[in-house]
């Protein structure tokens, strides 16, 4: 994975059709994803349960691009290696799941995936200062994680000083949640680069129709680009 702050779409198969999952990550990299986002959550650190390490093995046989797997779970540190293991690109811990979160990003990246720290709506920017030359990515919740389809949390101020604060650090930063061809634009100014959508990519598509989500994905896409122009 080499490094560039182009904006990158991301999907997150969180939308997808759960009983399609091989021919709908198929789908969305031939209509122009960038990455794709897989959200694992445990039903304990957020009120939702979706994928463990077998299933994410499973998307990884369909996945070209980037597995980008964000791990909504505490503890977090029994875990890493599964993961790894299961082919993910990028794991992403949240750093309220657990008190040594630079010890969860040394763990990361001692699997030789690259490592995300994610930040809730509630945690400062400040909280990560100390970690910006063990990551790879850092991931700002504009939702509180637990569930797909939520109403956007404007956190551009954050976006702005953590962009400041990452300077010229090879770090990606990260949207997850509520991104849209509205959002979009908001965000990319601010210095985000990699836009993670749900709803708003799978919205009026399926496998039989997959242009639908090519359309999406432009959208997004393009609405982040003219931010920049």
């Amino acid at each position: 994975m080499s490094f560039d702050r182009r904006i990158k779409i991301a999907p997150s198969i969180l939308s997808a059709d759960f009983a399609d999952f091989g021919r709908e990550i198929q789908a969305i990299e031939a209509q122009g994803a960038d990455w794709v986002h897989v959200d694992v959550m445990d039903g304990h650190f957020v009120p939702n349960l979706t994928f463990g390490p077998p299933a994410v093995a499973a998307f990884r046989r369909h996945v070209g691009t980037v597995m980008d797997v964000h791990l909504m779970i505490a503890p977090v540190d029994l875990y890493i290696q599964a993961f790894a293991d299961a082919g993910a690109d990028i794991i992403t811990a949240h750093i309220e799941a657990g008190p040594h979160i630079h010890r969860t990003l040394q763990a990361i990246r001692a699997t030789g995936k690259k490592a995300g720290v994610a930040l809730n709506p509630g945690t400062p920017a400040d909280a990560v200062a100390h970690l910006l030359d063990l990551a790879d990515l850092v991931c700002v919740m504009t939702v509180n994680p637990g569930f797909g389809g939520q109403k956007f949390i404007d956190m551009t101020d954050k976006v702005r000083r953590l962009r400041q604060m990452i300077g010229d650090r090879p770090v990606h930063i990260e949207i997850d949640g509520g991104v849209d061809p509205t959002t979009a634009p908001m965000l990319a100014a601010a210095g985000a680069d990699v836009l993670v959508a749900g709803s708003a990519v799978f919205r009026g598509g399926s496998v039989a129709n997959p242009t639908t989500y090519g359309d999406n994905i432009a959208a997004i896409r393009r609405a982040a680009e003219s931010a920049l122009a």
